[in-house]
């Protein structure tokens, strides 16, 4: 994989990230959107595959990204397709920090030093050229915009940036609920983009140890008074962090 073209974890990060304050948004969700970015990026590299709710590799060949090559031999040693809820909540957070530093050392961002309460050491990052989260912001902007289908890769960032919570930071204020709601609705242009997106919800909701079942065991399996083909209660929405200085991300 050539470096010319940005990664979906870069883009997803470079969204993230304030540049009035050089802190991310959405910290608690934002390393899991980033293992689910990092699934994506290898299904469009074709290394990857959705097999139902389950990944399954197709192509273990290395990428020549090595944080993606990591993250494929990890999946490759599984053996078997791995559920994509059980993938992106195990043991595999602090990718946050992983991908700030790696996109410190492309010259992509700056680290600046400082200190919390005049006593805590952190670090925050600024975007070194701005006209590239402008390109990305744009590209969402106008699948919002125009109602046309996006290309997969917009569409699986629109998808993920839903998912861990970024529609309230890209789209604030009451002036933005028809566009994060339309954030939202982008997610059926991707069907690898929309089964991560759902997955990063399902563990942030805690329902990562239940698999999703189809609609006819649901009926098969609903209560004697349910009434069958009845829609299930909405789900998806994703936990929204606690407000205050402590909640905003410092990284450090």
């Amino acid at each position: 994989m050539g470096r010319s073209r940005r990664t979906l974890p870069e883009e997803l990060l470079l969204l993230a990230l304030d540049p009035a304050t050089g802190t991310t948004a959405q910290p608690q969700s934002l390393d899991l959107g980033l293992a689910g970015a990092q699934l994506v990026e290898l299904a469009l590299a074709g290394r990857i595959a959705p097999d139902g709710d389950r990944i399954a590799v197709v192509q273990p060949r290395p990428t020549g990204d090595p944080t993606l090559d990591c993250a494929l031999e990890l999946l490759r040693r599984r053996g078997a397709p791995v559920r994509a809820v059980h993938w992106i909540g195990g043991p595999r957070l602090g990718l946050r920090q992983i991908y700030l530093a790696h996109l410190e050392r492309c010259g992509m961002v700056a680290a600046v030093a400082g200190q919390m309460c005049g006593v805590l050491p952190t670090t925050r990052y600024q975007a070194t050229d701005n006209a590239v989260t402008r390109e990305i912001r744009g590209r969402l902007d106008s699948a919002i915009r125009t109602g046309v289908p996006p290309d997969p890769r917009t569409a699986a960032l629109a998808a993920l940036a839903h998912a861990v919570g970024l529609g309230k930071h890209l789209y604030p204020g009451n002036e933005g609920r028809s566009s994060r709601s339309r954030l939202r609705d982008l997610i059926r242009h991707d069907p690898m983009g929309g089964l991560v997106a759902h997955a990063v919800m399902d563990v942030q909701n805690g329902a990562a140890a239940q698999p999703r079942r189809n609609p006819a065991q649901a009926g098969r399996q609903a209560g004697p008074g349910a009434r069958p083909g009845a829609p299930e209660p909405a789900r998806g929405v994703p936990m929204q962090p606690r407000r205050g200085a402590m909640a905003r991300a410092v990284v450090h």
